[in-house]
């Protein structure tokens, strides 16, 4: 006698809220970190102090988490159609949509208790940080590259950081925030390449989508500008033979990043976005080093 097959046990609440705020994929928020990190090491001409540090690493987890809730909660008809999003908690049902904007607040609002240990100036620019976070899941609607979007409120963490060690936002920051962007460009217009056919069925917008062909030739450009801007500013500021050991494994990993991307695989496209973390570090050690 045959007997019935079991019911796969139905995750815990615990599990839902973890899988909700990608806790098992924390590539989401070493690209925050690292520039937001290069940035304090910038403006402090070396190591920041624990304070700062732990208030950065912290805030910039628990706001990647938050933007998770509701990127989630804003995309939950479109991730239905889409192959690699339609079982995220919110599509799938499993989150109610009051349930993961609740966590998401509860996890900016103890972000925001971090920024309070800090100064006015850095209080302030977090406030404009939020709301940049919370435009981006819309701005795929209406918005033709809304990674640009992305592109500025995932940079925003280093104007807070030169805030937060010297009260004050100088041109110097402006420039690695709009160097960065060109990153966020390349490496979320590869993400955008994995769901390309899936997002032009729902007429989602994309960088993908708007650049067509032009796409690996373009991410291949953004990188090289995301590395030409922060050399043109930190130049004179950093050992220029460590700079330049830096650019070099840096360089190495575009053409690694090409090579994945050339043939417009979702594996490979997926594979290269999720290996932009180390680009980010390299990038980080390139400034610390070379401010010793």
């Amino acid at each position: 006698m045959s007997s019935a097959a079991l019911p796969e046990p139905r995750p815990s609440k615990l599990a839902l809220y973890l899988d909700l705020i990608r806790w098992n994929r924390p590539a989401g928020w070493l690209l925050l970190l690292w520039p937001s990190l290069s940035a304090l090491w910038i403006a402090a001409q070396g190591f920041p102090g624990w304070h700062l540090l732990v208030v950065f690493v912290l805030g910039t987890i628990l706001m990647r988490s938050a933007g998770c809730c509701v990127n989630d909660v804003a995309d939950r008809e479109f991730d239905k159609h889409v192959k690699r999003t339609a079982q995220r908690p919110v599509t799938s049902g499993r989150v109610g949509v009051k349930e993961a904007l609740a966590v998401g607040g509860v996890l900016a609002f103890v972000a925001f208790l971090l920024v309070l240990t800090t100064n006015t100036a850095t209080i302030a620019w977090s406030v404009l940080g939020l709301v940049l976070s919370l435009i981006y899941p819309y701005a795929k609607r209406h918005v033709s590259m809304p990674q640009a979007v992305l592109g500025v409120a995932f940079s925003f963490g280093i104007p807070m950081a030169f805030a937060a060690v010297t009260e004050a936002v100088p041109w110097q920051a402006w420039a690695l925030m709009a160097g960065n962007l060109f990153w966020v460009l390349a490496y979320d217009t590869e993400y955008a390449m994995v769901d390309r056919d899936d997002d032009l069925k729902i007429g989602m917008k994309t960088s993908a989508i708007t650049l067509g062909d032009a796409d690996v030739p373009a991410i291949t450009a953004f990188y090289l500008v995301f590395l030409g801007i922060w050399t043109a500013v930190l130049w004179g500021q950093v050992n220029l033979l460590v700079w330049g050991a830096m650019l070099l494994v840096a360089l190495a990993q575009v053409a690694w990043h090409w090579r994945l991307i050339k043939d417009r695989t979702r594996d490979g496209c997926f594979k290269a976005f999720r290996l932009n973390h180390w680009l980010g570090f390299t990038v980080f050690a390139g400034v610390v080093l070379g401010l010793v």
